[in-house]
């Protein structure tokens, strides 16, 4: 009998069925509730005519609802595409359009924007509203048999993608628990814990708070839609919901870190501390455990195409020592780095590309082969060459205890009068500025030179205004000269109130590349 990832849920409704399974806007939902709502959405979708395979927009923000949305659709043996509702309307349309989604997901505040979506689609089955009337009438006895296997696609990511159109990662049902039984075990969950992520459902960290917590039995806590930007409301509302596990960008830590007022708030019960997606700035990283030392840092590593691959524990005296390591591969996972002469990396120091191999790798990209065969590729050290294995395109090299350390993208590797820049290398030493929040650094073309550094930076609140004050274009400068070789200061500073950000949370360098 093939594991699914909706039995996650029906055994830890059969286990604890009074337990916390969603706790959204003041309320709480149990696992028995959540099993048996769910039901009735999957019976729901089966009764408009989805098939095993069909993809299942959810058009909602990550609440009670959409989770009961989103297990519905996995129970009706359908693939779920979750969507952003705050995005511009054309990417909804290609999204919707790009999967085929068969039927789109929305409750009572997204219902309307979700019928327009769906009258684009040529086909579509409608809009079910997860909290609306034809739910609420649809039965909720278990349904009679499994309608997936755990090679089926469980869901399907659609990346932000640098330029053009987005790309759509395609994640089984095994790629998925494949990570979430390691991400379970380890973050040490326990059916006590209440967790917390501030990503949407359609950015991949909310694979493990979705996921993960359901597989323990604990509680997906969800931060109130606008929470993070307010760090003080953020410490505040961890001390009210009891939070235990926290899992998100550095971006958020950040502003907790700096403006939080952690010191006000009983925070003692979150245990674990876990990002991802970018580097931790040092100083900021170093902060944060300083002001709460007792929690757990964990830095966690994957692209959305291979879920989190590896991770690292920080230590308590290491924070400020340099970029955290990305750490070691995670079980049933191998990771491997291939110099520029193809062999593998193997001594501290030496730097290649990171492959990843296992059975968390995607499927592949949505309806577009070409790509996915640019980076699902033979495993170069395998004699038979049958393997397919994944390639990062990041950049890292090896520490003496054998972590591997992230340098850069494979992408963003530039060249300047003749020298190989690493942007990443640039931005770390602008952090080292104290009175430097934010920075990024980005290539401009240069007819001459090939390339010039082109650096947006923020201030720390205090110390200096944007553009003047205490932090000006000659200080940065003289700052990067004493850390960098002169080909690697960046020519232009452009000084922001803050740097633009995507809905994930991530730095929006396209966007700032456009300008």
């Amino acid at each position: 009998m093939a594991y699914l990832l909706q039995h996650l849920l029906t055994e830890a409704a059969a286990r604890r069925p009074q337990r916390p399974a969603v706790a959204s806007g003041g309320s709480e939902l149990s696992y028995h509730e959540l099993d048996r709502l769910s039901t009735k959405v999957a019976r729901a979708l089966l009764r408009r005519g989805v098939a095993p395979g069909d993809r299942v927009a959810i058009l909602a923000t990550k609440s009670a609802a959409s989770v009961t949305g989103l297990y519905g659709a996995l129970k009706a043996g359908a693939c779920y595409v979750p969507l952003d509702p705050k995005a511009p309307a054309e990417r909804l349309g290609y999204v919707v359009r790009d999967s085929r989604a068969a039927v789109i997901i929305a409750d009572q505040t997204t219902a309307a924007q979700a019928a327009v979506l769906a009258d684009g689609v040529p086909g579509s089955l409608g809009v079910v509203v997860t909290n609306g009337t034809d739910v609420a009438a649809e039965p909720d006895e278990p349904l009679a048999e499994d309608r997936a296997i755990e090679t089926d696609l469980a869901y399907i990511l659609y990346t932000s993608g640098s330029t053009g159109a987005p790309k759509g990662v395609m994640i089984s049902h095994r790629n998925s628990l494949t990570f979430v039984e390691w991400a379970a075990a380890a973050a040490r969950l326990a059916e006590q814990d209440r967790v917390c992520s501030p990503a949407p459902l359609h950015f991949d960290l909310s694979v493990f708070d979705v996921f993960a917590t359901c597989r323990t039995g604990a509680c997906m806590v969800v931060l109130p839609d606008g929470a993070a930007t307010f760090p003080v409301s953020i410490a505040q509302w961890l001390e009210k919901e009891r939070i235990s596990v926290w899992y998100s960008v550095p971006s958020v830590l950040t502003l907790l870190a700096c403006y939080g007022s952690l010191q006000r708030f009983d925070l003692s019960r979150l245990r674990t501390v876990i990002f991802a997606g970018e580097v931790f700035p040092p100083k900021y990283l170093a902060r944060l455990m300083d002001e709460l030392p007792h929690p757990r840092y964990l830095n966690w590593y994957g692209p959305t195409e291979t879920n989190v691959c590896t991770a690292f524990e920080v230590p308590a005296d290491e924070a400020d020592a340099g970029p955290a390591p990305i750490g070691k591969a995670c079980a049933n996972t191998e990771v491997f780095a291939v110099a520029s002469d193809g062999s593998r990396v193997s001594k501290p120091g030496d730097e290649g590309e990171l492959y990843v191999r296992g059975p968390s790798l995607m499927q592949g990209y949505w309806g577009q082969p070409a790509k996915t065969r640019e980076v699902l590729v033979a495993n170069p050290f395998q004699e038979s060459r049958d393997e397919l294995v994944y390639r990062t395109g990041d950049l890292v090299t090896l520490d003496p205890q054998g972590n591997y350390v992230y340098v850069g993208r494979r992408d963003s590797m530039v060249k300047i009068r003749g020298y190989r820049v690493e942007l990443g290398e640039v931005e770390t030493a602008l952090y080292r500025h104290p009175a430097i929040k934010e920075a990024a650094v980005l290539p401009v073309s240069d007819e001459l030179l090939g390339s010039r550094l082109r650096a947006v930076i923020t201030a720390v609140k205090g110390e200096g205004e944007v553009g003047g004050g205490d932090l000006t274009r000659e200080n940065v400068l003289d700052h990067c000269r004493q850390w960098l070789p002169s080909y690697m200061v960046p020519d232009v500073i452009d000084f922001r109130e803050a740097l633009p950000r995507t809905s994930t949370g991530k730095v929006d360098r396209a966007g700032l590349a456009r300008e």
